[in-house]
């Protein structure tokens, strides 16, 4: 099956401007959740991206420079820990996602969603499950994300070094737990998540 074959079916529906869209960081117990939406020139060719969990942490960084270069258009969307604990990390998702997509010079006329959660915008949409793994487009949106998302992570990481953000990402490895618990959170922890507060 061809990665582009959701664009070009959106090509045939009449579209030109066709933006992927995936998220990263809804899983963790620390930082941000983010969205990325990428706009790709038809036919576009991005040796070596795919959906970015299968790719080293190495690999995604020359990826994320290569869509740079490519890309029509692309953009990220952040919701932070205090606002996710605010509205669940669901409704989170799909704002960073809304946020990403208003932030697209050119504006897309259609939007190709990894997974169930349509966007609140009147733009036609697609949403696709384990649509990093069958577009192009999203592929390039969960690089996007997951790369901006890291390096957030690695800032933080100077700020709190004691939770050892660099390597685990906000994710509930052994060692952060055990950091939660002799420390406590800190402020860019997500308190509505179990394993945060005891």
């Amino acid at each position: 099956m061809s990665h582009l074959l959701y664009e070009s079916d959106a090509r045939c529906a009449g579209y030109s401007l066709i933006a992927g869209i995936d998220e990263a960081g809804r899983g963790p117990l620390a930082g941000p959740v983010i969205a990325a939406a990428v706009i790709l020139p038809e036919n576009a060719e991005l040796k070596g991206v795919q959906d970015s969990k299968k790719m080293t942490p190495r690999a995604r960084e020359q990826a994320f420079f290569l869509i740079e270069e490519r890309a029509i258009s692309f953009s990220i969307g952040v919701v932070g820990p205090s606002e996710i604990d605010q509205i669940n990390i669901l409704q989170a998702t799909l704002k960073a996602m809304k946020q990403a997509v208003l932030y697209l010079d050119p504006q897309p006329d259609f939007l190709l969603i990894d997974g169930t959660g349509h966007v609140e915008l009147p733009i036609q949409q697609r949403c696709i499950v384990r649509g990093d793994q069958q577009s192009l487009s999203i592929s390039a949106a969960s690089v996007v994300a997951k790369v901006y998302r890291d390096r957030m992570m690695c800032s933080y990481h100077e700020l709190y070094p004691q939770y050892g953000f660099s390597s685990n990402k906000g994710y509930g490895t052994r060692r952060h737990l055990a950091a939660i618990t002799r420390y406590g959170p800190c402020s860019i922890h997500r308190f509505t998540f179990r394993g945060v507060v005891s």
